[in-house]
């Protein structure tokens, strides 16, 4: 799409997702089974026809480089291009101080391509959105700066921005993260929270990001100091993201932040939920990815045990001899051996669950290596002394362990 850019914001540490983000940045989490955390807004961007994208890259980016690299090269099209960029620290030697002062250290790629608009996006939310359904909100009016918002319960408030909006759509009031979160006129269970992604007109980002680079007591953040100050002043809107529409979804509204075990464990469940809470079979939305060069998933019987699979993804490469897997996401070349049973889990990939085995409501990383007969998920004291176990009671062995032996 002429006139736009696009930056995904992807340097993100996801300290409350660890044990699966101690190697790598929560972007390049794996999710679903087959794609990364930051699939999906690329697909967003790429199903939208915005093919000029910059990522901006930090903490622990290597993994993250290398997904791209092997799944979302342009190559031979004039004029697009979606190329992970690290922290350069072009204007000293420091990191990003937040997420405006990351845009503002790469102000050159910005201006270099001359835009229109710029879509400043999120990398770590698991949805789907026509992107040009937000652009043209936003040109229609003529807004400087629009911003994604979605419904959420009251509770869940306090981890957001909270949005004030007028009947047109206007913003009229904004808080960041606030402790007691304002409700949607009307339905008090609710607040209007911004999803973190953004739409600005190129002039007014320079604007903006030039004045909270010299206040010195900004934290430099979108969030925190952006909006707020800017929407007093400055005509911002307010984008409801129900109103998206994709062809061939029979729901709308799908969106889930990802950022804690019990969230991240809860969104792969909606994937075996029947029917799908999120499609991942759409034709109309096709969600690329990288896809090792891996045979087809096999499911054999053993003389003792019968194989038995439902309502499961099981992902290319994966070799399930005689075992139980129910509600389950299993990623790239998972062994399962005979009289395993494995509920309500999440396996990354590249992982060996031994005979005998059961293995409820966990999340096992890539290339963790499981004993025969050992039990995971039905005695969480004895599994805190291994492993770390959620709030909601979901037990994440870390990448690598090699557990019973």
């Amino acid at each position: 799409m002429a006139g736009v850019l696009a930056m995904v914001l992807a340097g993100g540490e996801g300290t409350r997702l660890q044990p699966l983000t101690v190697t790598r940045s929560k972007p390049a989490v794996p999710f679903g089974g087959s794609y990364r955390l930051i699939d999906f807004v690329l697909n967003n961007f790429v199903n939208s026809d915005i093919i000029r994208i910059f990522v901006l890259t930090q903490f622990k980016s290597q993994s993250l480089y290398m997904h791209m690299k092997k799944g979302w090269t342009v190559n031979g099209i004039p004029g697009c291009f979606i190329d992970p960029v690290p922290a350069q620290m072009r204007m000293g030697k420091r990191w990003y101080d937040g997420t405006a002062d990351a845009i503002y250290q790469n102000l050159s790629f910005v201006e270099g391509s001359s835009p229109d608009q710029v879509c400043i996006f999120g990398s770590d939310h698991v949805y789907k959105m026509d992107i040009r359904q937000m652009l043209a909100f936003h040109r229609e009016k003529r807004a400087e700066l629009t911003v994604s918002a979605i419904r959420v319960p009251i509770k869940a408030a306090r981890s957001f921005g909270v949005i004030e909006v007028n009947p047109d759509g206007k913003m009229i009031g904004f808080e960041e993260k606030p402790k007691n979160p304002k409700c949607i006129p009307g339905d008090p269970e609710h607040a209007l929270v911004s999803m973190g992604n953004y739409i600005f007109e190129a002039a007014a980002l320079y604007r903006e990001l030039e004045m909270d680079a010299e206040s010195f007591t900004s934290s430099h953040d979108f969030g925190r100091d952006i909006i707020p100050d800017m929407f007093p002043r400055a005509p911002v809107y307010v984008y409801d993201f129900l109103t998206n529409v994709i062809a061939n979804e029979t729901s709308s509204g799908y969106w889930r932040d990802v950022g804690t075990l019990d969230a991240f464990w809860e969104a792969n469940m909606d994937l075996v939920a029947s029917p799908p809470k999120f499609n991942l079979y759409n034709p109309s939305w096709p969600l690329h990815t990288h896809y090792p060069p891996l045979p087809p998933a096999a499911f054999r019987d053993t003389p003792n045990y019968k194989c038995r699979i439902s309502q499961s993804l099981i992902s290319a490469g994966s070799n399930i001899s005689g075992g139980l897997v129910e509600k389950s996401v299993i990623g790239f070349n998972s062994v399962i051996e005979e009289g395993a049973e494995i509920s309500e889990c999440v396996i990354v990939g590249d992982v060996k669950i031994g005979a005998g085995c059961r293995i409820r409501r966990a999340i096992i990383d890539k290339h963790v290596e499981i004993a025969p007969g050992y039990v995971i998920g039905e005695d969480f004291e004895r599994d805190r002394n291994f492993f770390s176990v959620s709030d909601g009671g979901i037990v994440a062995v870390p990448k690598g362990a090699k557990i019973g032996f």
